[in-house]
């Protein structure tokens, strides 16, 4: 079974469609079967990976969300560039689906409902989330296992984390009791600045442990990548931001065999 990570802060401008894209790609290179999902109506992480535009046979995940339940999940993915990275993408259609997904029944499940039957054909399934908090993130959160949150090293990085941490905490009353914190991911760090330094001590005394060690610095490279329609870490693999990104996946793939051996100890 895999395990579904939704990407996700209501705050735009953190990385997260970037994270999202690169960690995907980086687990895909490290010989992962991973799906990454676009539920962002912007569809910039379809773009990102070279996709903009495309659809798979059924159409896009809007189609997925709004159809049939009964449909072949398969007749909404899309092969990418990278050997083992598979993508369900996204396009502005998919903005309309907040608003069509009130009147559709198991509103807050068709997400959930679309993954389950890949679940065991990937071993990461990455969901790149909206900047809000309304059906689509709602959706998200209900099929993730867990929840990665990108958290910018400025002034008001910690804005706004109060309304997710709530609402993760409704999600798990009332429809997924098992999520939980992937991880938090500092992005955009200058460790020249005082600033920097002090945001990212902030954070690791609030969330201790789930703060990744590895933080992602500002690159240029991150920036460029998606206009070419490709991931940091293939676009430029030695770029300082690539090699955070690789560091990255390495990080959260040896968190997983530690989960899992812990959960193996647990239950002998």
């Amino acid at each position: 079974m895999s395990r579904i990570i939704a990407v996700t802060n209501q705050k735009g401008g953190v990385g997260k469609t970037t994270t999202a894209i690169n960690v995907a790609a980086a687990l895909a290179l490290a010989g992962q079967r991973v799906l990454l999902v676009d539920v962002d109506p912007q569809g910039n992480a379809t773009s990102g990976v070279g996709l903009k535009n495309q659809a798979g046979p059924l159409g896009t995940v809007y189609q997925a969300l709004t159809g049939d339940e009964a449909q072949d999940p398969d007749g909404f993915l899309l092969q990418s560039s990278i050997d083992g990275l598979m993508v369900a993408p996204a396009d502005r259609n998919l903005t309309g689906a907040e608003l069509e997904l009130i009147a559709l029944p198991n509103r807050e499940r068709r997400l959930a409902d679309f993954l389950a039957p890949l679940r065991d054909r990937f071993d990461v399934i990455v969901i790149d989330c909206p900047p809000s908090l309304g059906l689509l993130t709602l959706n998200a959160l209900v099929a993730a296992d867990t929840v990665l949150i990108p958290l910018h090293c400025e002034y008001f990085a910690l804005e706004g984390l109060a309304d997710l941490v709530a609402t993760m905490r409704r999600v798990r009353a009332a429809l997924n009791p098992a999520l939980d914190i992937e991880g938090v991911l500092l992005t955009m760090y200058d460790e020249r600045t005082n600033l920097g330094q002090q945001v990212a001590a902030d954070v690791r005394a609030f969330f201790k442990e789930k703060v990744y060690d590895t933080v992602i610095p500002r690159n240029i490279r991150l920036g460029e990548a998606p206009s070419h329609g490709l991931p940091a870490v293939t676009y430029d693999p030695r770029s300082r931001g690539a090699e955070a990104y690789t560091a990255l996946a390495h990080e959260i793939l040896a968190r997983h065999v530690a989960d899992s051996e812990q959960r193996t100890a647990n239950s002998e």
